[in-house]
Parts: structure tokens; C-alpha cells; sequence
């Protein structure tokens, strides 16, 4: 059995690790940690993981921690880099949720998230963890880097069309909205209930910290820098996203449906619909699967994807577990192959 630890357990992507792994058949969980809640019991918390999860929150404790095989962070940024090398040295294997170790320029990093990188060696030894572009390196991974939620659906809608240089580089855009979980389980003002409910807004569009993710990303799979344009917006649901992608076709004889199904025909959590199809968002609520489909309106130049994830699973901790088990050596899909909820 997988012994896992997870440092922040009280926050969306927290309690969505402890969903996954308390019914993952290779898995025991060992620690659970929150500063605020140290005592309590998750099921008190949790009334969902009553019978199915008997632990207590606890203050971290590097000595409990350094038993565990793996670590996952599901803590604010700048958390994990205080705590991963000396875990890093005792052997366990680390994976960050949030976004410590995503990007190896760290000048870039540090203007992104104001803040100064604690372990900037640690983070050339990260790899990144989307396994439809990284699948083999992540095989052998001791400290991964676990993809942001609106990078997941934007590269692996942009995936295909890029690695096969069939539309241009330049003017990308990526029109992007999500559920308020995607904020976190925290009091603001801007994602209660009475201001978002019956509204819908962008936010960010000067500049929000998934973009330079997102460009890493693209530039990789074009092996050229790409231009884009990415505009978030608050939707009001809880979970959910859904990425419109446009790009430029340069190679109008080009099989758009065929090019995406062949790229994602091994993948287990990418499913690319039907010719003509509209992936909703309550069609992954729950469950680990990316929902893509792919249009040339009116047969013109402009490529249009439709990207659908749930931003708590295969956006954060689905997609987490996802790492752990090819880190691990175990069935890719193991824990998390649930169907997602309907209605």
C-alpha cells in the first residue's frame, strides 16, 4: 500500500484528495494536516467521509510526514517550497497543487506570485505533471508539479493543433470560464453567494497567473513561442470549466476531427466527442475526464475547441492522483475512474 500524506486537508482540493485516495485500492492515507483544525475530526468536517475516512486533522509534523511515501500539498502558493526539501531528503516523493514548482524561470515566477522562491534549485528537479504531454518523465518523478486548472483544459485543447503545426502560432485566444471553487474555500467577498449568483464577469484580463503556465506550455508543444490571449471568467456554479479556443488553420486539408481523435485515442481521461458536439461542464462534474470537441465554423480559417473539466478533479486533485498512480506503478486510472454526476 501507498502511504499518503496531505498537507492542507481542509480546502476544496484537499477534501477532493481525501475523496479519491479513501476509495483508492493501493492507497492508505496517514496524515492529514491543518494548523486551524488540528483535533477535529475530518468526518466532523466532512460528513461525507464519515465510515470511510477515521483520521484527525493535525498540526504539521515533519516526523509523521517523512513516513509517508508521498506528500501531496493542497496548500496556497509558496507553501510546499518551505517543506519539500527536507522531505525530498528522507525519501518521499512530493506532489505540489499548487503552483511552486510549475515554472523553471524563476525571475518569472517570482513577478507572477510577489513573492521570492525559497528552494529555486528544487524547482530545475520538478517535473510537470500533465500526462498527456509528459507521461514518461513523470514515471520517475520525485517532485511533480501539478498542472493549474485552466492550463489543463487550454493545452490539452491546443495540444493536437500545435504539435501537428496546422494552425498559426500567433494570435491564440483562450476564452475561459469557471465555477467558483476554482477560487477556493475561503470568505471574499467576490465569489459569495449573493454576488455572483444570477451574474457572470471576466476578471484578470490584464494579466492572471495561469498565463505564463499556459504559454510555457504552448510554446513547448510548438517548439516556438506562441502568441495568446487568455481572458478568464467567474461563472456562477460551483464547479467546472469551460475553455472556447480559437486559432488561425494554415493547413485547410487537415482531418480536424481525425487529427484529435488520433492524438487522444490512447488517453484514458480525454474524450473527444462526436463531429458537431457540445461538451457541457455537469457532463465531468466529479469525475476525471477532459471533454473536448472541435469546429471550423462555416468551413473558414478559424479553428474553434471546446474544452470541458471539472476544476477540482481533473484540474487539481483527480489529476493528482492521475500522477501518483503512473509515478507509482499502478493502474493509470485507479481511484479515479468515476462517472461523473448527473443531473
Amino acid at each position: 500500500m501507498i502511504k499518503a500524506g496531505i498537507v492542507g486537508g481542509t480546502g476544496y482540493t484537499g477534501v477532493e484528495l481525501l475523496r479519491l485516495l479513501a476509495s483508492h485500492p493501493e492507497v492508505e492515507l496517514k496524515v492529514i494536516t491543518s494548523r486551524s483544525d488540528d483535533g477535529t475530526a475530518v468526518a466532523d468536517m466532512f460528513p461525507n467521509l464519515r465510515g470511510r475516512v477515521d483520521l484527525r486533522f493535525t498540526a504539521p509534523d515533519m516526523a509523521a510526514l517523512k513516513q509517508c511515501d508521498v506528500v501531496f500539498f493542497a496548500t496556497p502558493n509558496g507553501t510546499a517550497m518551505h517543506m519539500a526539501r527536507e522531505l525530498l531528503d528522507a525519501g518521499v516523493r512530493i506532489i505540489d497543487l499548487a503552483a511552486d514548482f510549475r515554472i523553471p524561470d524563476i525571475a518569472l515566477w517570482e513577478k507572477w506570485y510577489g513573492m521570492t522562491h525559497a528552494c529555486p534549485d528544487l524547482v530545475a528537479q520538478a517535473v510537470y505533471g500533465l500526462p498527456e504531454m509528459n507521461r514518461a518523465a513523470i514515471k520517475g518523478a520525485r517532485l511533480l508539479a501539478n498542472p493549474g486548472c485552466y492550463v489543463t483544459a487550454v493545452t490539452l485543447g491546443f495540444l493536437p493543433l500545435l504539435q501537428n503545426g496546422v494552425v498559426s502560432p500567433s494570435g491564440l485566444v483562450a476564452d475561459a470560464k469557471s465555477g467558483v471553487s476554482g477560487a477556493g474555500r475561503k470568505a471574499e467577498v467576490g465569489i459569495l453567494y449573493s454576488e455572483v449568483e444570477g451574474s457572470f464577469k471576466a476578471y484578470g484580463v490584464k494579466g492572471h497567473r495561469h498565463l505564463p503556465e499556459i504559454s510555457q506550455n504552448l510554446n513547448h508543444v510548438a517548439s516556438q513561442p506562441v502568441g495568446l490571449t487568455f481572458v478568464p471568467h467567474l461563472l456562477p456554479m460551483v464547479r467546472g470549466i469551460h475553455a472556447t479556443l480559437y486559432a488561425r488553420l494554415e493547413k485547410p486539408d487537415t482531418d480536424l476531427q481525425a487529427l484529435f481523435e488520433q492524438r487522444f485515442a490512447n488517453e484514458p481521461f480525454v474524450d473527444v466527442m462526436p463531429a458537431g458536439s457540445f461538451p457541457e461542464t455537469r457532463t465531468v462534474r466529479g469525475s476525471n475526464m477532459c471533454r473536448i470537441a472541435v469546429h471550423r465554423p462555416q468551413g473558414g480559417d478559424t479553428v474553434v475547441v471546446l474544452s470541458v473539466i471539472d476544476n477540482l478533479v481533473k484540474g487539481a486533485s483527480g489529476q493528482a492522483v492521475q500522477n501518483m498512480n503512473i509515478m507509482f506503478g499502478c493502474a493509470e486510472t485507479a481511484g479515479i475512474d468515476q462517472i461523473a454526476v448527473l443531473p
